[in-house]
């Protein structure tokens, strides 16, 4: 992603060093911090220093590298550990357990330590790597869809901040404005967080599509209007059967776009895809702290006494998703059996 006219990923590693960028921080402030300890990799995943799914799984392999890099003697009992507390930290994106799983493949058959610390760091850089390749593909194959002149509406932040780079859902329209098509974007502000306003909102300008920000509750005015001709969103996991997690407010979005004729499309690539969690009501939903509904920006907004539910996602049954855009293609939520899970690249 290009932020102030440079390239940057969302997170990456040099030496035994993690850096990320700071998405709290945003859009007020660009930081990018260093990391250099399992406490603080839980802590950039559990307080959203770093989020969305293929940007934890991400940190969540990088983490899991340096971790044992820091051991003295890793065996396989220390590694668990490790990949549990990491695990914890947000259950329901899938490709944290997805990354971790795919790194201890490759060292637990391993007993020499020296051995055990290179083929971790090797497998995590090439776990990161794959992913932001299979963005790119999303983006290239999502393209199709859109039309000069389209009006997109998306919902949270799946741009380059959420995966390594690219995006999910914003690749597409990454790929669209270079190809010279003139798209527009309807930004949902995603409360209670405000991912959409602070985050998407950020990238896309920076990169020069047009955009505007939109209270949560105005996508269905707009849709009836008929000014919305597509919904792209990402995904923290996608059920075997097609039905998909998101942001809280997704469901709400796919089915008055439904009611409305319009197509809704989830971007996700194959290792947010859960084959083996078979349906929706299968996928942990993350209930979090109430503060965040209660407070904007830690102004109290709520009357004092009150106390707020807080659930981070919600699920969207695949009967309102026209299709999930993948590295691999464009698929029915029915169809997802015919995804080869082996993949064309070093995450499937």
């Amino acid at each position: 992603m290009k932020i102030n006219g440079q390239d940057y990923r969302s997170v990456w590693m040099v030496g035994n060093t993690i850096h990320s960028i700071e998405q709290n921080k945003l859009p007020e402030e660009f930081k990018i911090i260093t990391i250099d300890s399992l406490e603080d990799v839980a802590n950039s995943i559990s307080t959203m220093i770093i989020r969305g799914a293929p940007a934890i799984g991400a940190m969540g392999v990088f983490g899991l590298a340096q971790a044992i890099h820091n051991m003295d003697k890793p065996n396989e009992e220390k590694i668990i550990k490790v990949r549990d507390i990491l695990f914890k930290t947000r259950p329901t994106a899938y490709d944290l357990q997805h990354g971790l799983d795919y790194v201890m493949s490759k060292i637990l058959s391993e007993s020499d330590p020296d051995a055990i610390k290179r083929i971790a760091r090797d497998s995590a850089q090439s776990y990161v790597d794959a992913s932001a390749e299979a963005c790119r593909k999303i983006g290239v194959y999502g393209d199709t869809l859109i039309k000069d002149g389209d009006k997109l509406l998306t919902h949270c932040n799946a741009g380059a901040l959420a995966t390594v780079d690219y995006g999910t859902a914003l690749s597409p329209m990454r790929i669209a404005h270079e190809n010279g098509k003139n798209i527009f974007v309807f930004v949902d502000e995603t409360r209670p967080r405000l991912q959409g306003a602070k985050l998407t909102a950020f990238e896309l300008h920076q990169e020069g599509i047009n955009h505007a920000v939109i209270a949560d509750n105005a996508a269905g005015f707009y849709m009836a209007r008929g000014e919305v001709d597509m919904v792209i969103t990402g995904t923290d996991r996608v059920a075997a059967n097609g039905d998909v997690a998101n942001k809280i407010g997704t469901y709400e979005k796919a089915v008055v776009a439904h009611e409305n004729g319009i197509p809704v499309y989830i971007a996700a690539p194959i290792s947010t895809i859960d084959f083996t969690c078979p349906t929706g009501n299968d996928i942990p939903i993350e209930e979090r702290d109430e503060n965040e509904v209660l407070d904007v920006n830690g102004l109290r907004v709520a009357s004092q006494g009150s106390s707020a539910l807080n659930p981070a996602f919600d699920v969207t049954p695949a009967k309102y998703i026209t299709g999930i855009i993948t590295e691999q293609g464009i698929f029915n939520p029915g169809e997802l059996k015919k995804i080869n899970q082996g993949g064309d690249s070093d995450i499937g």
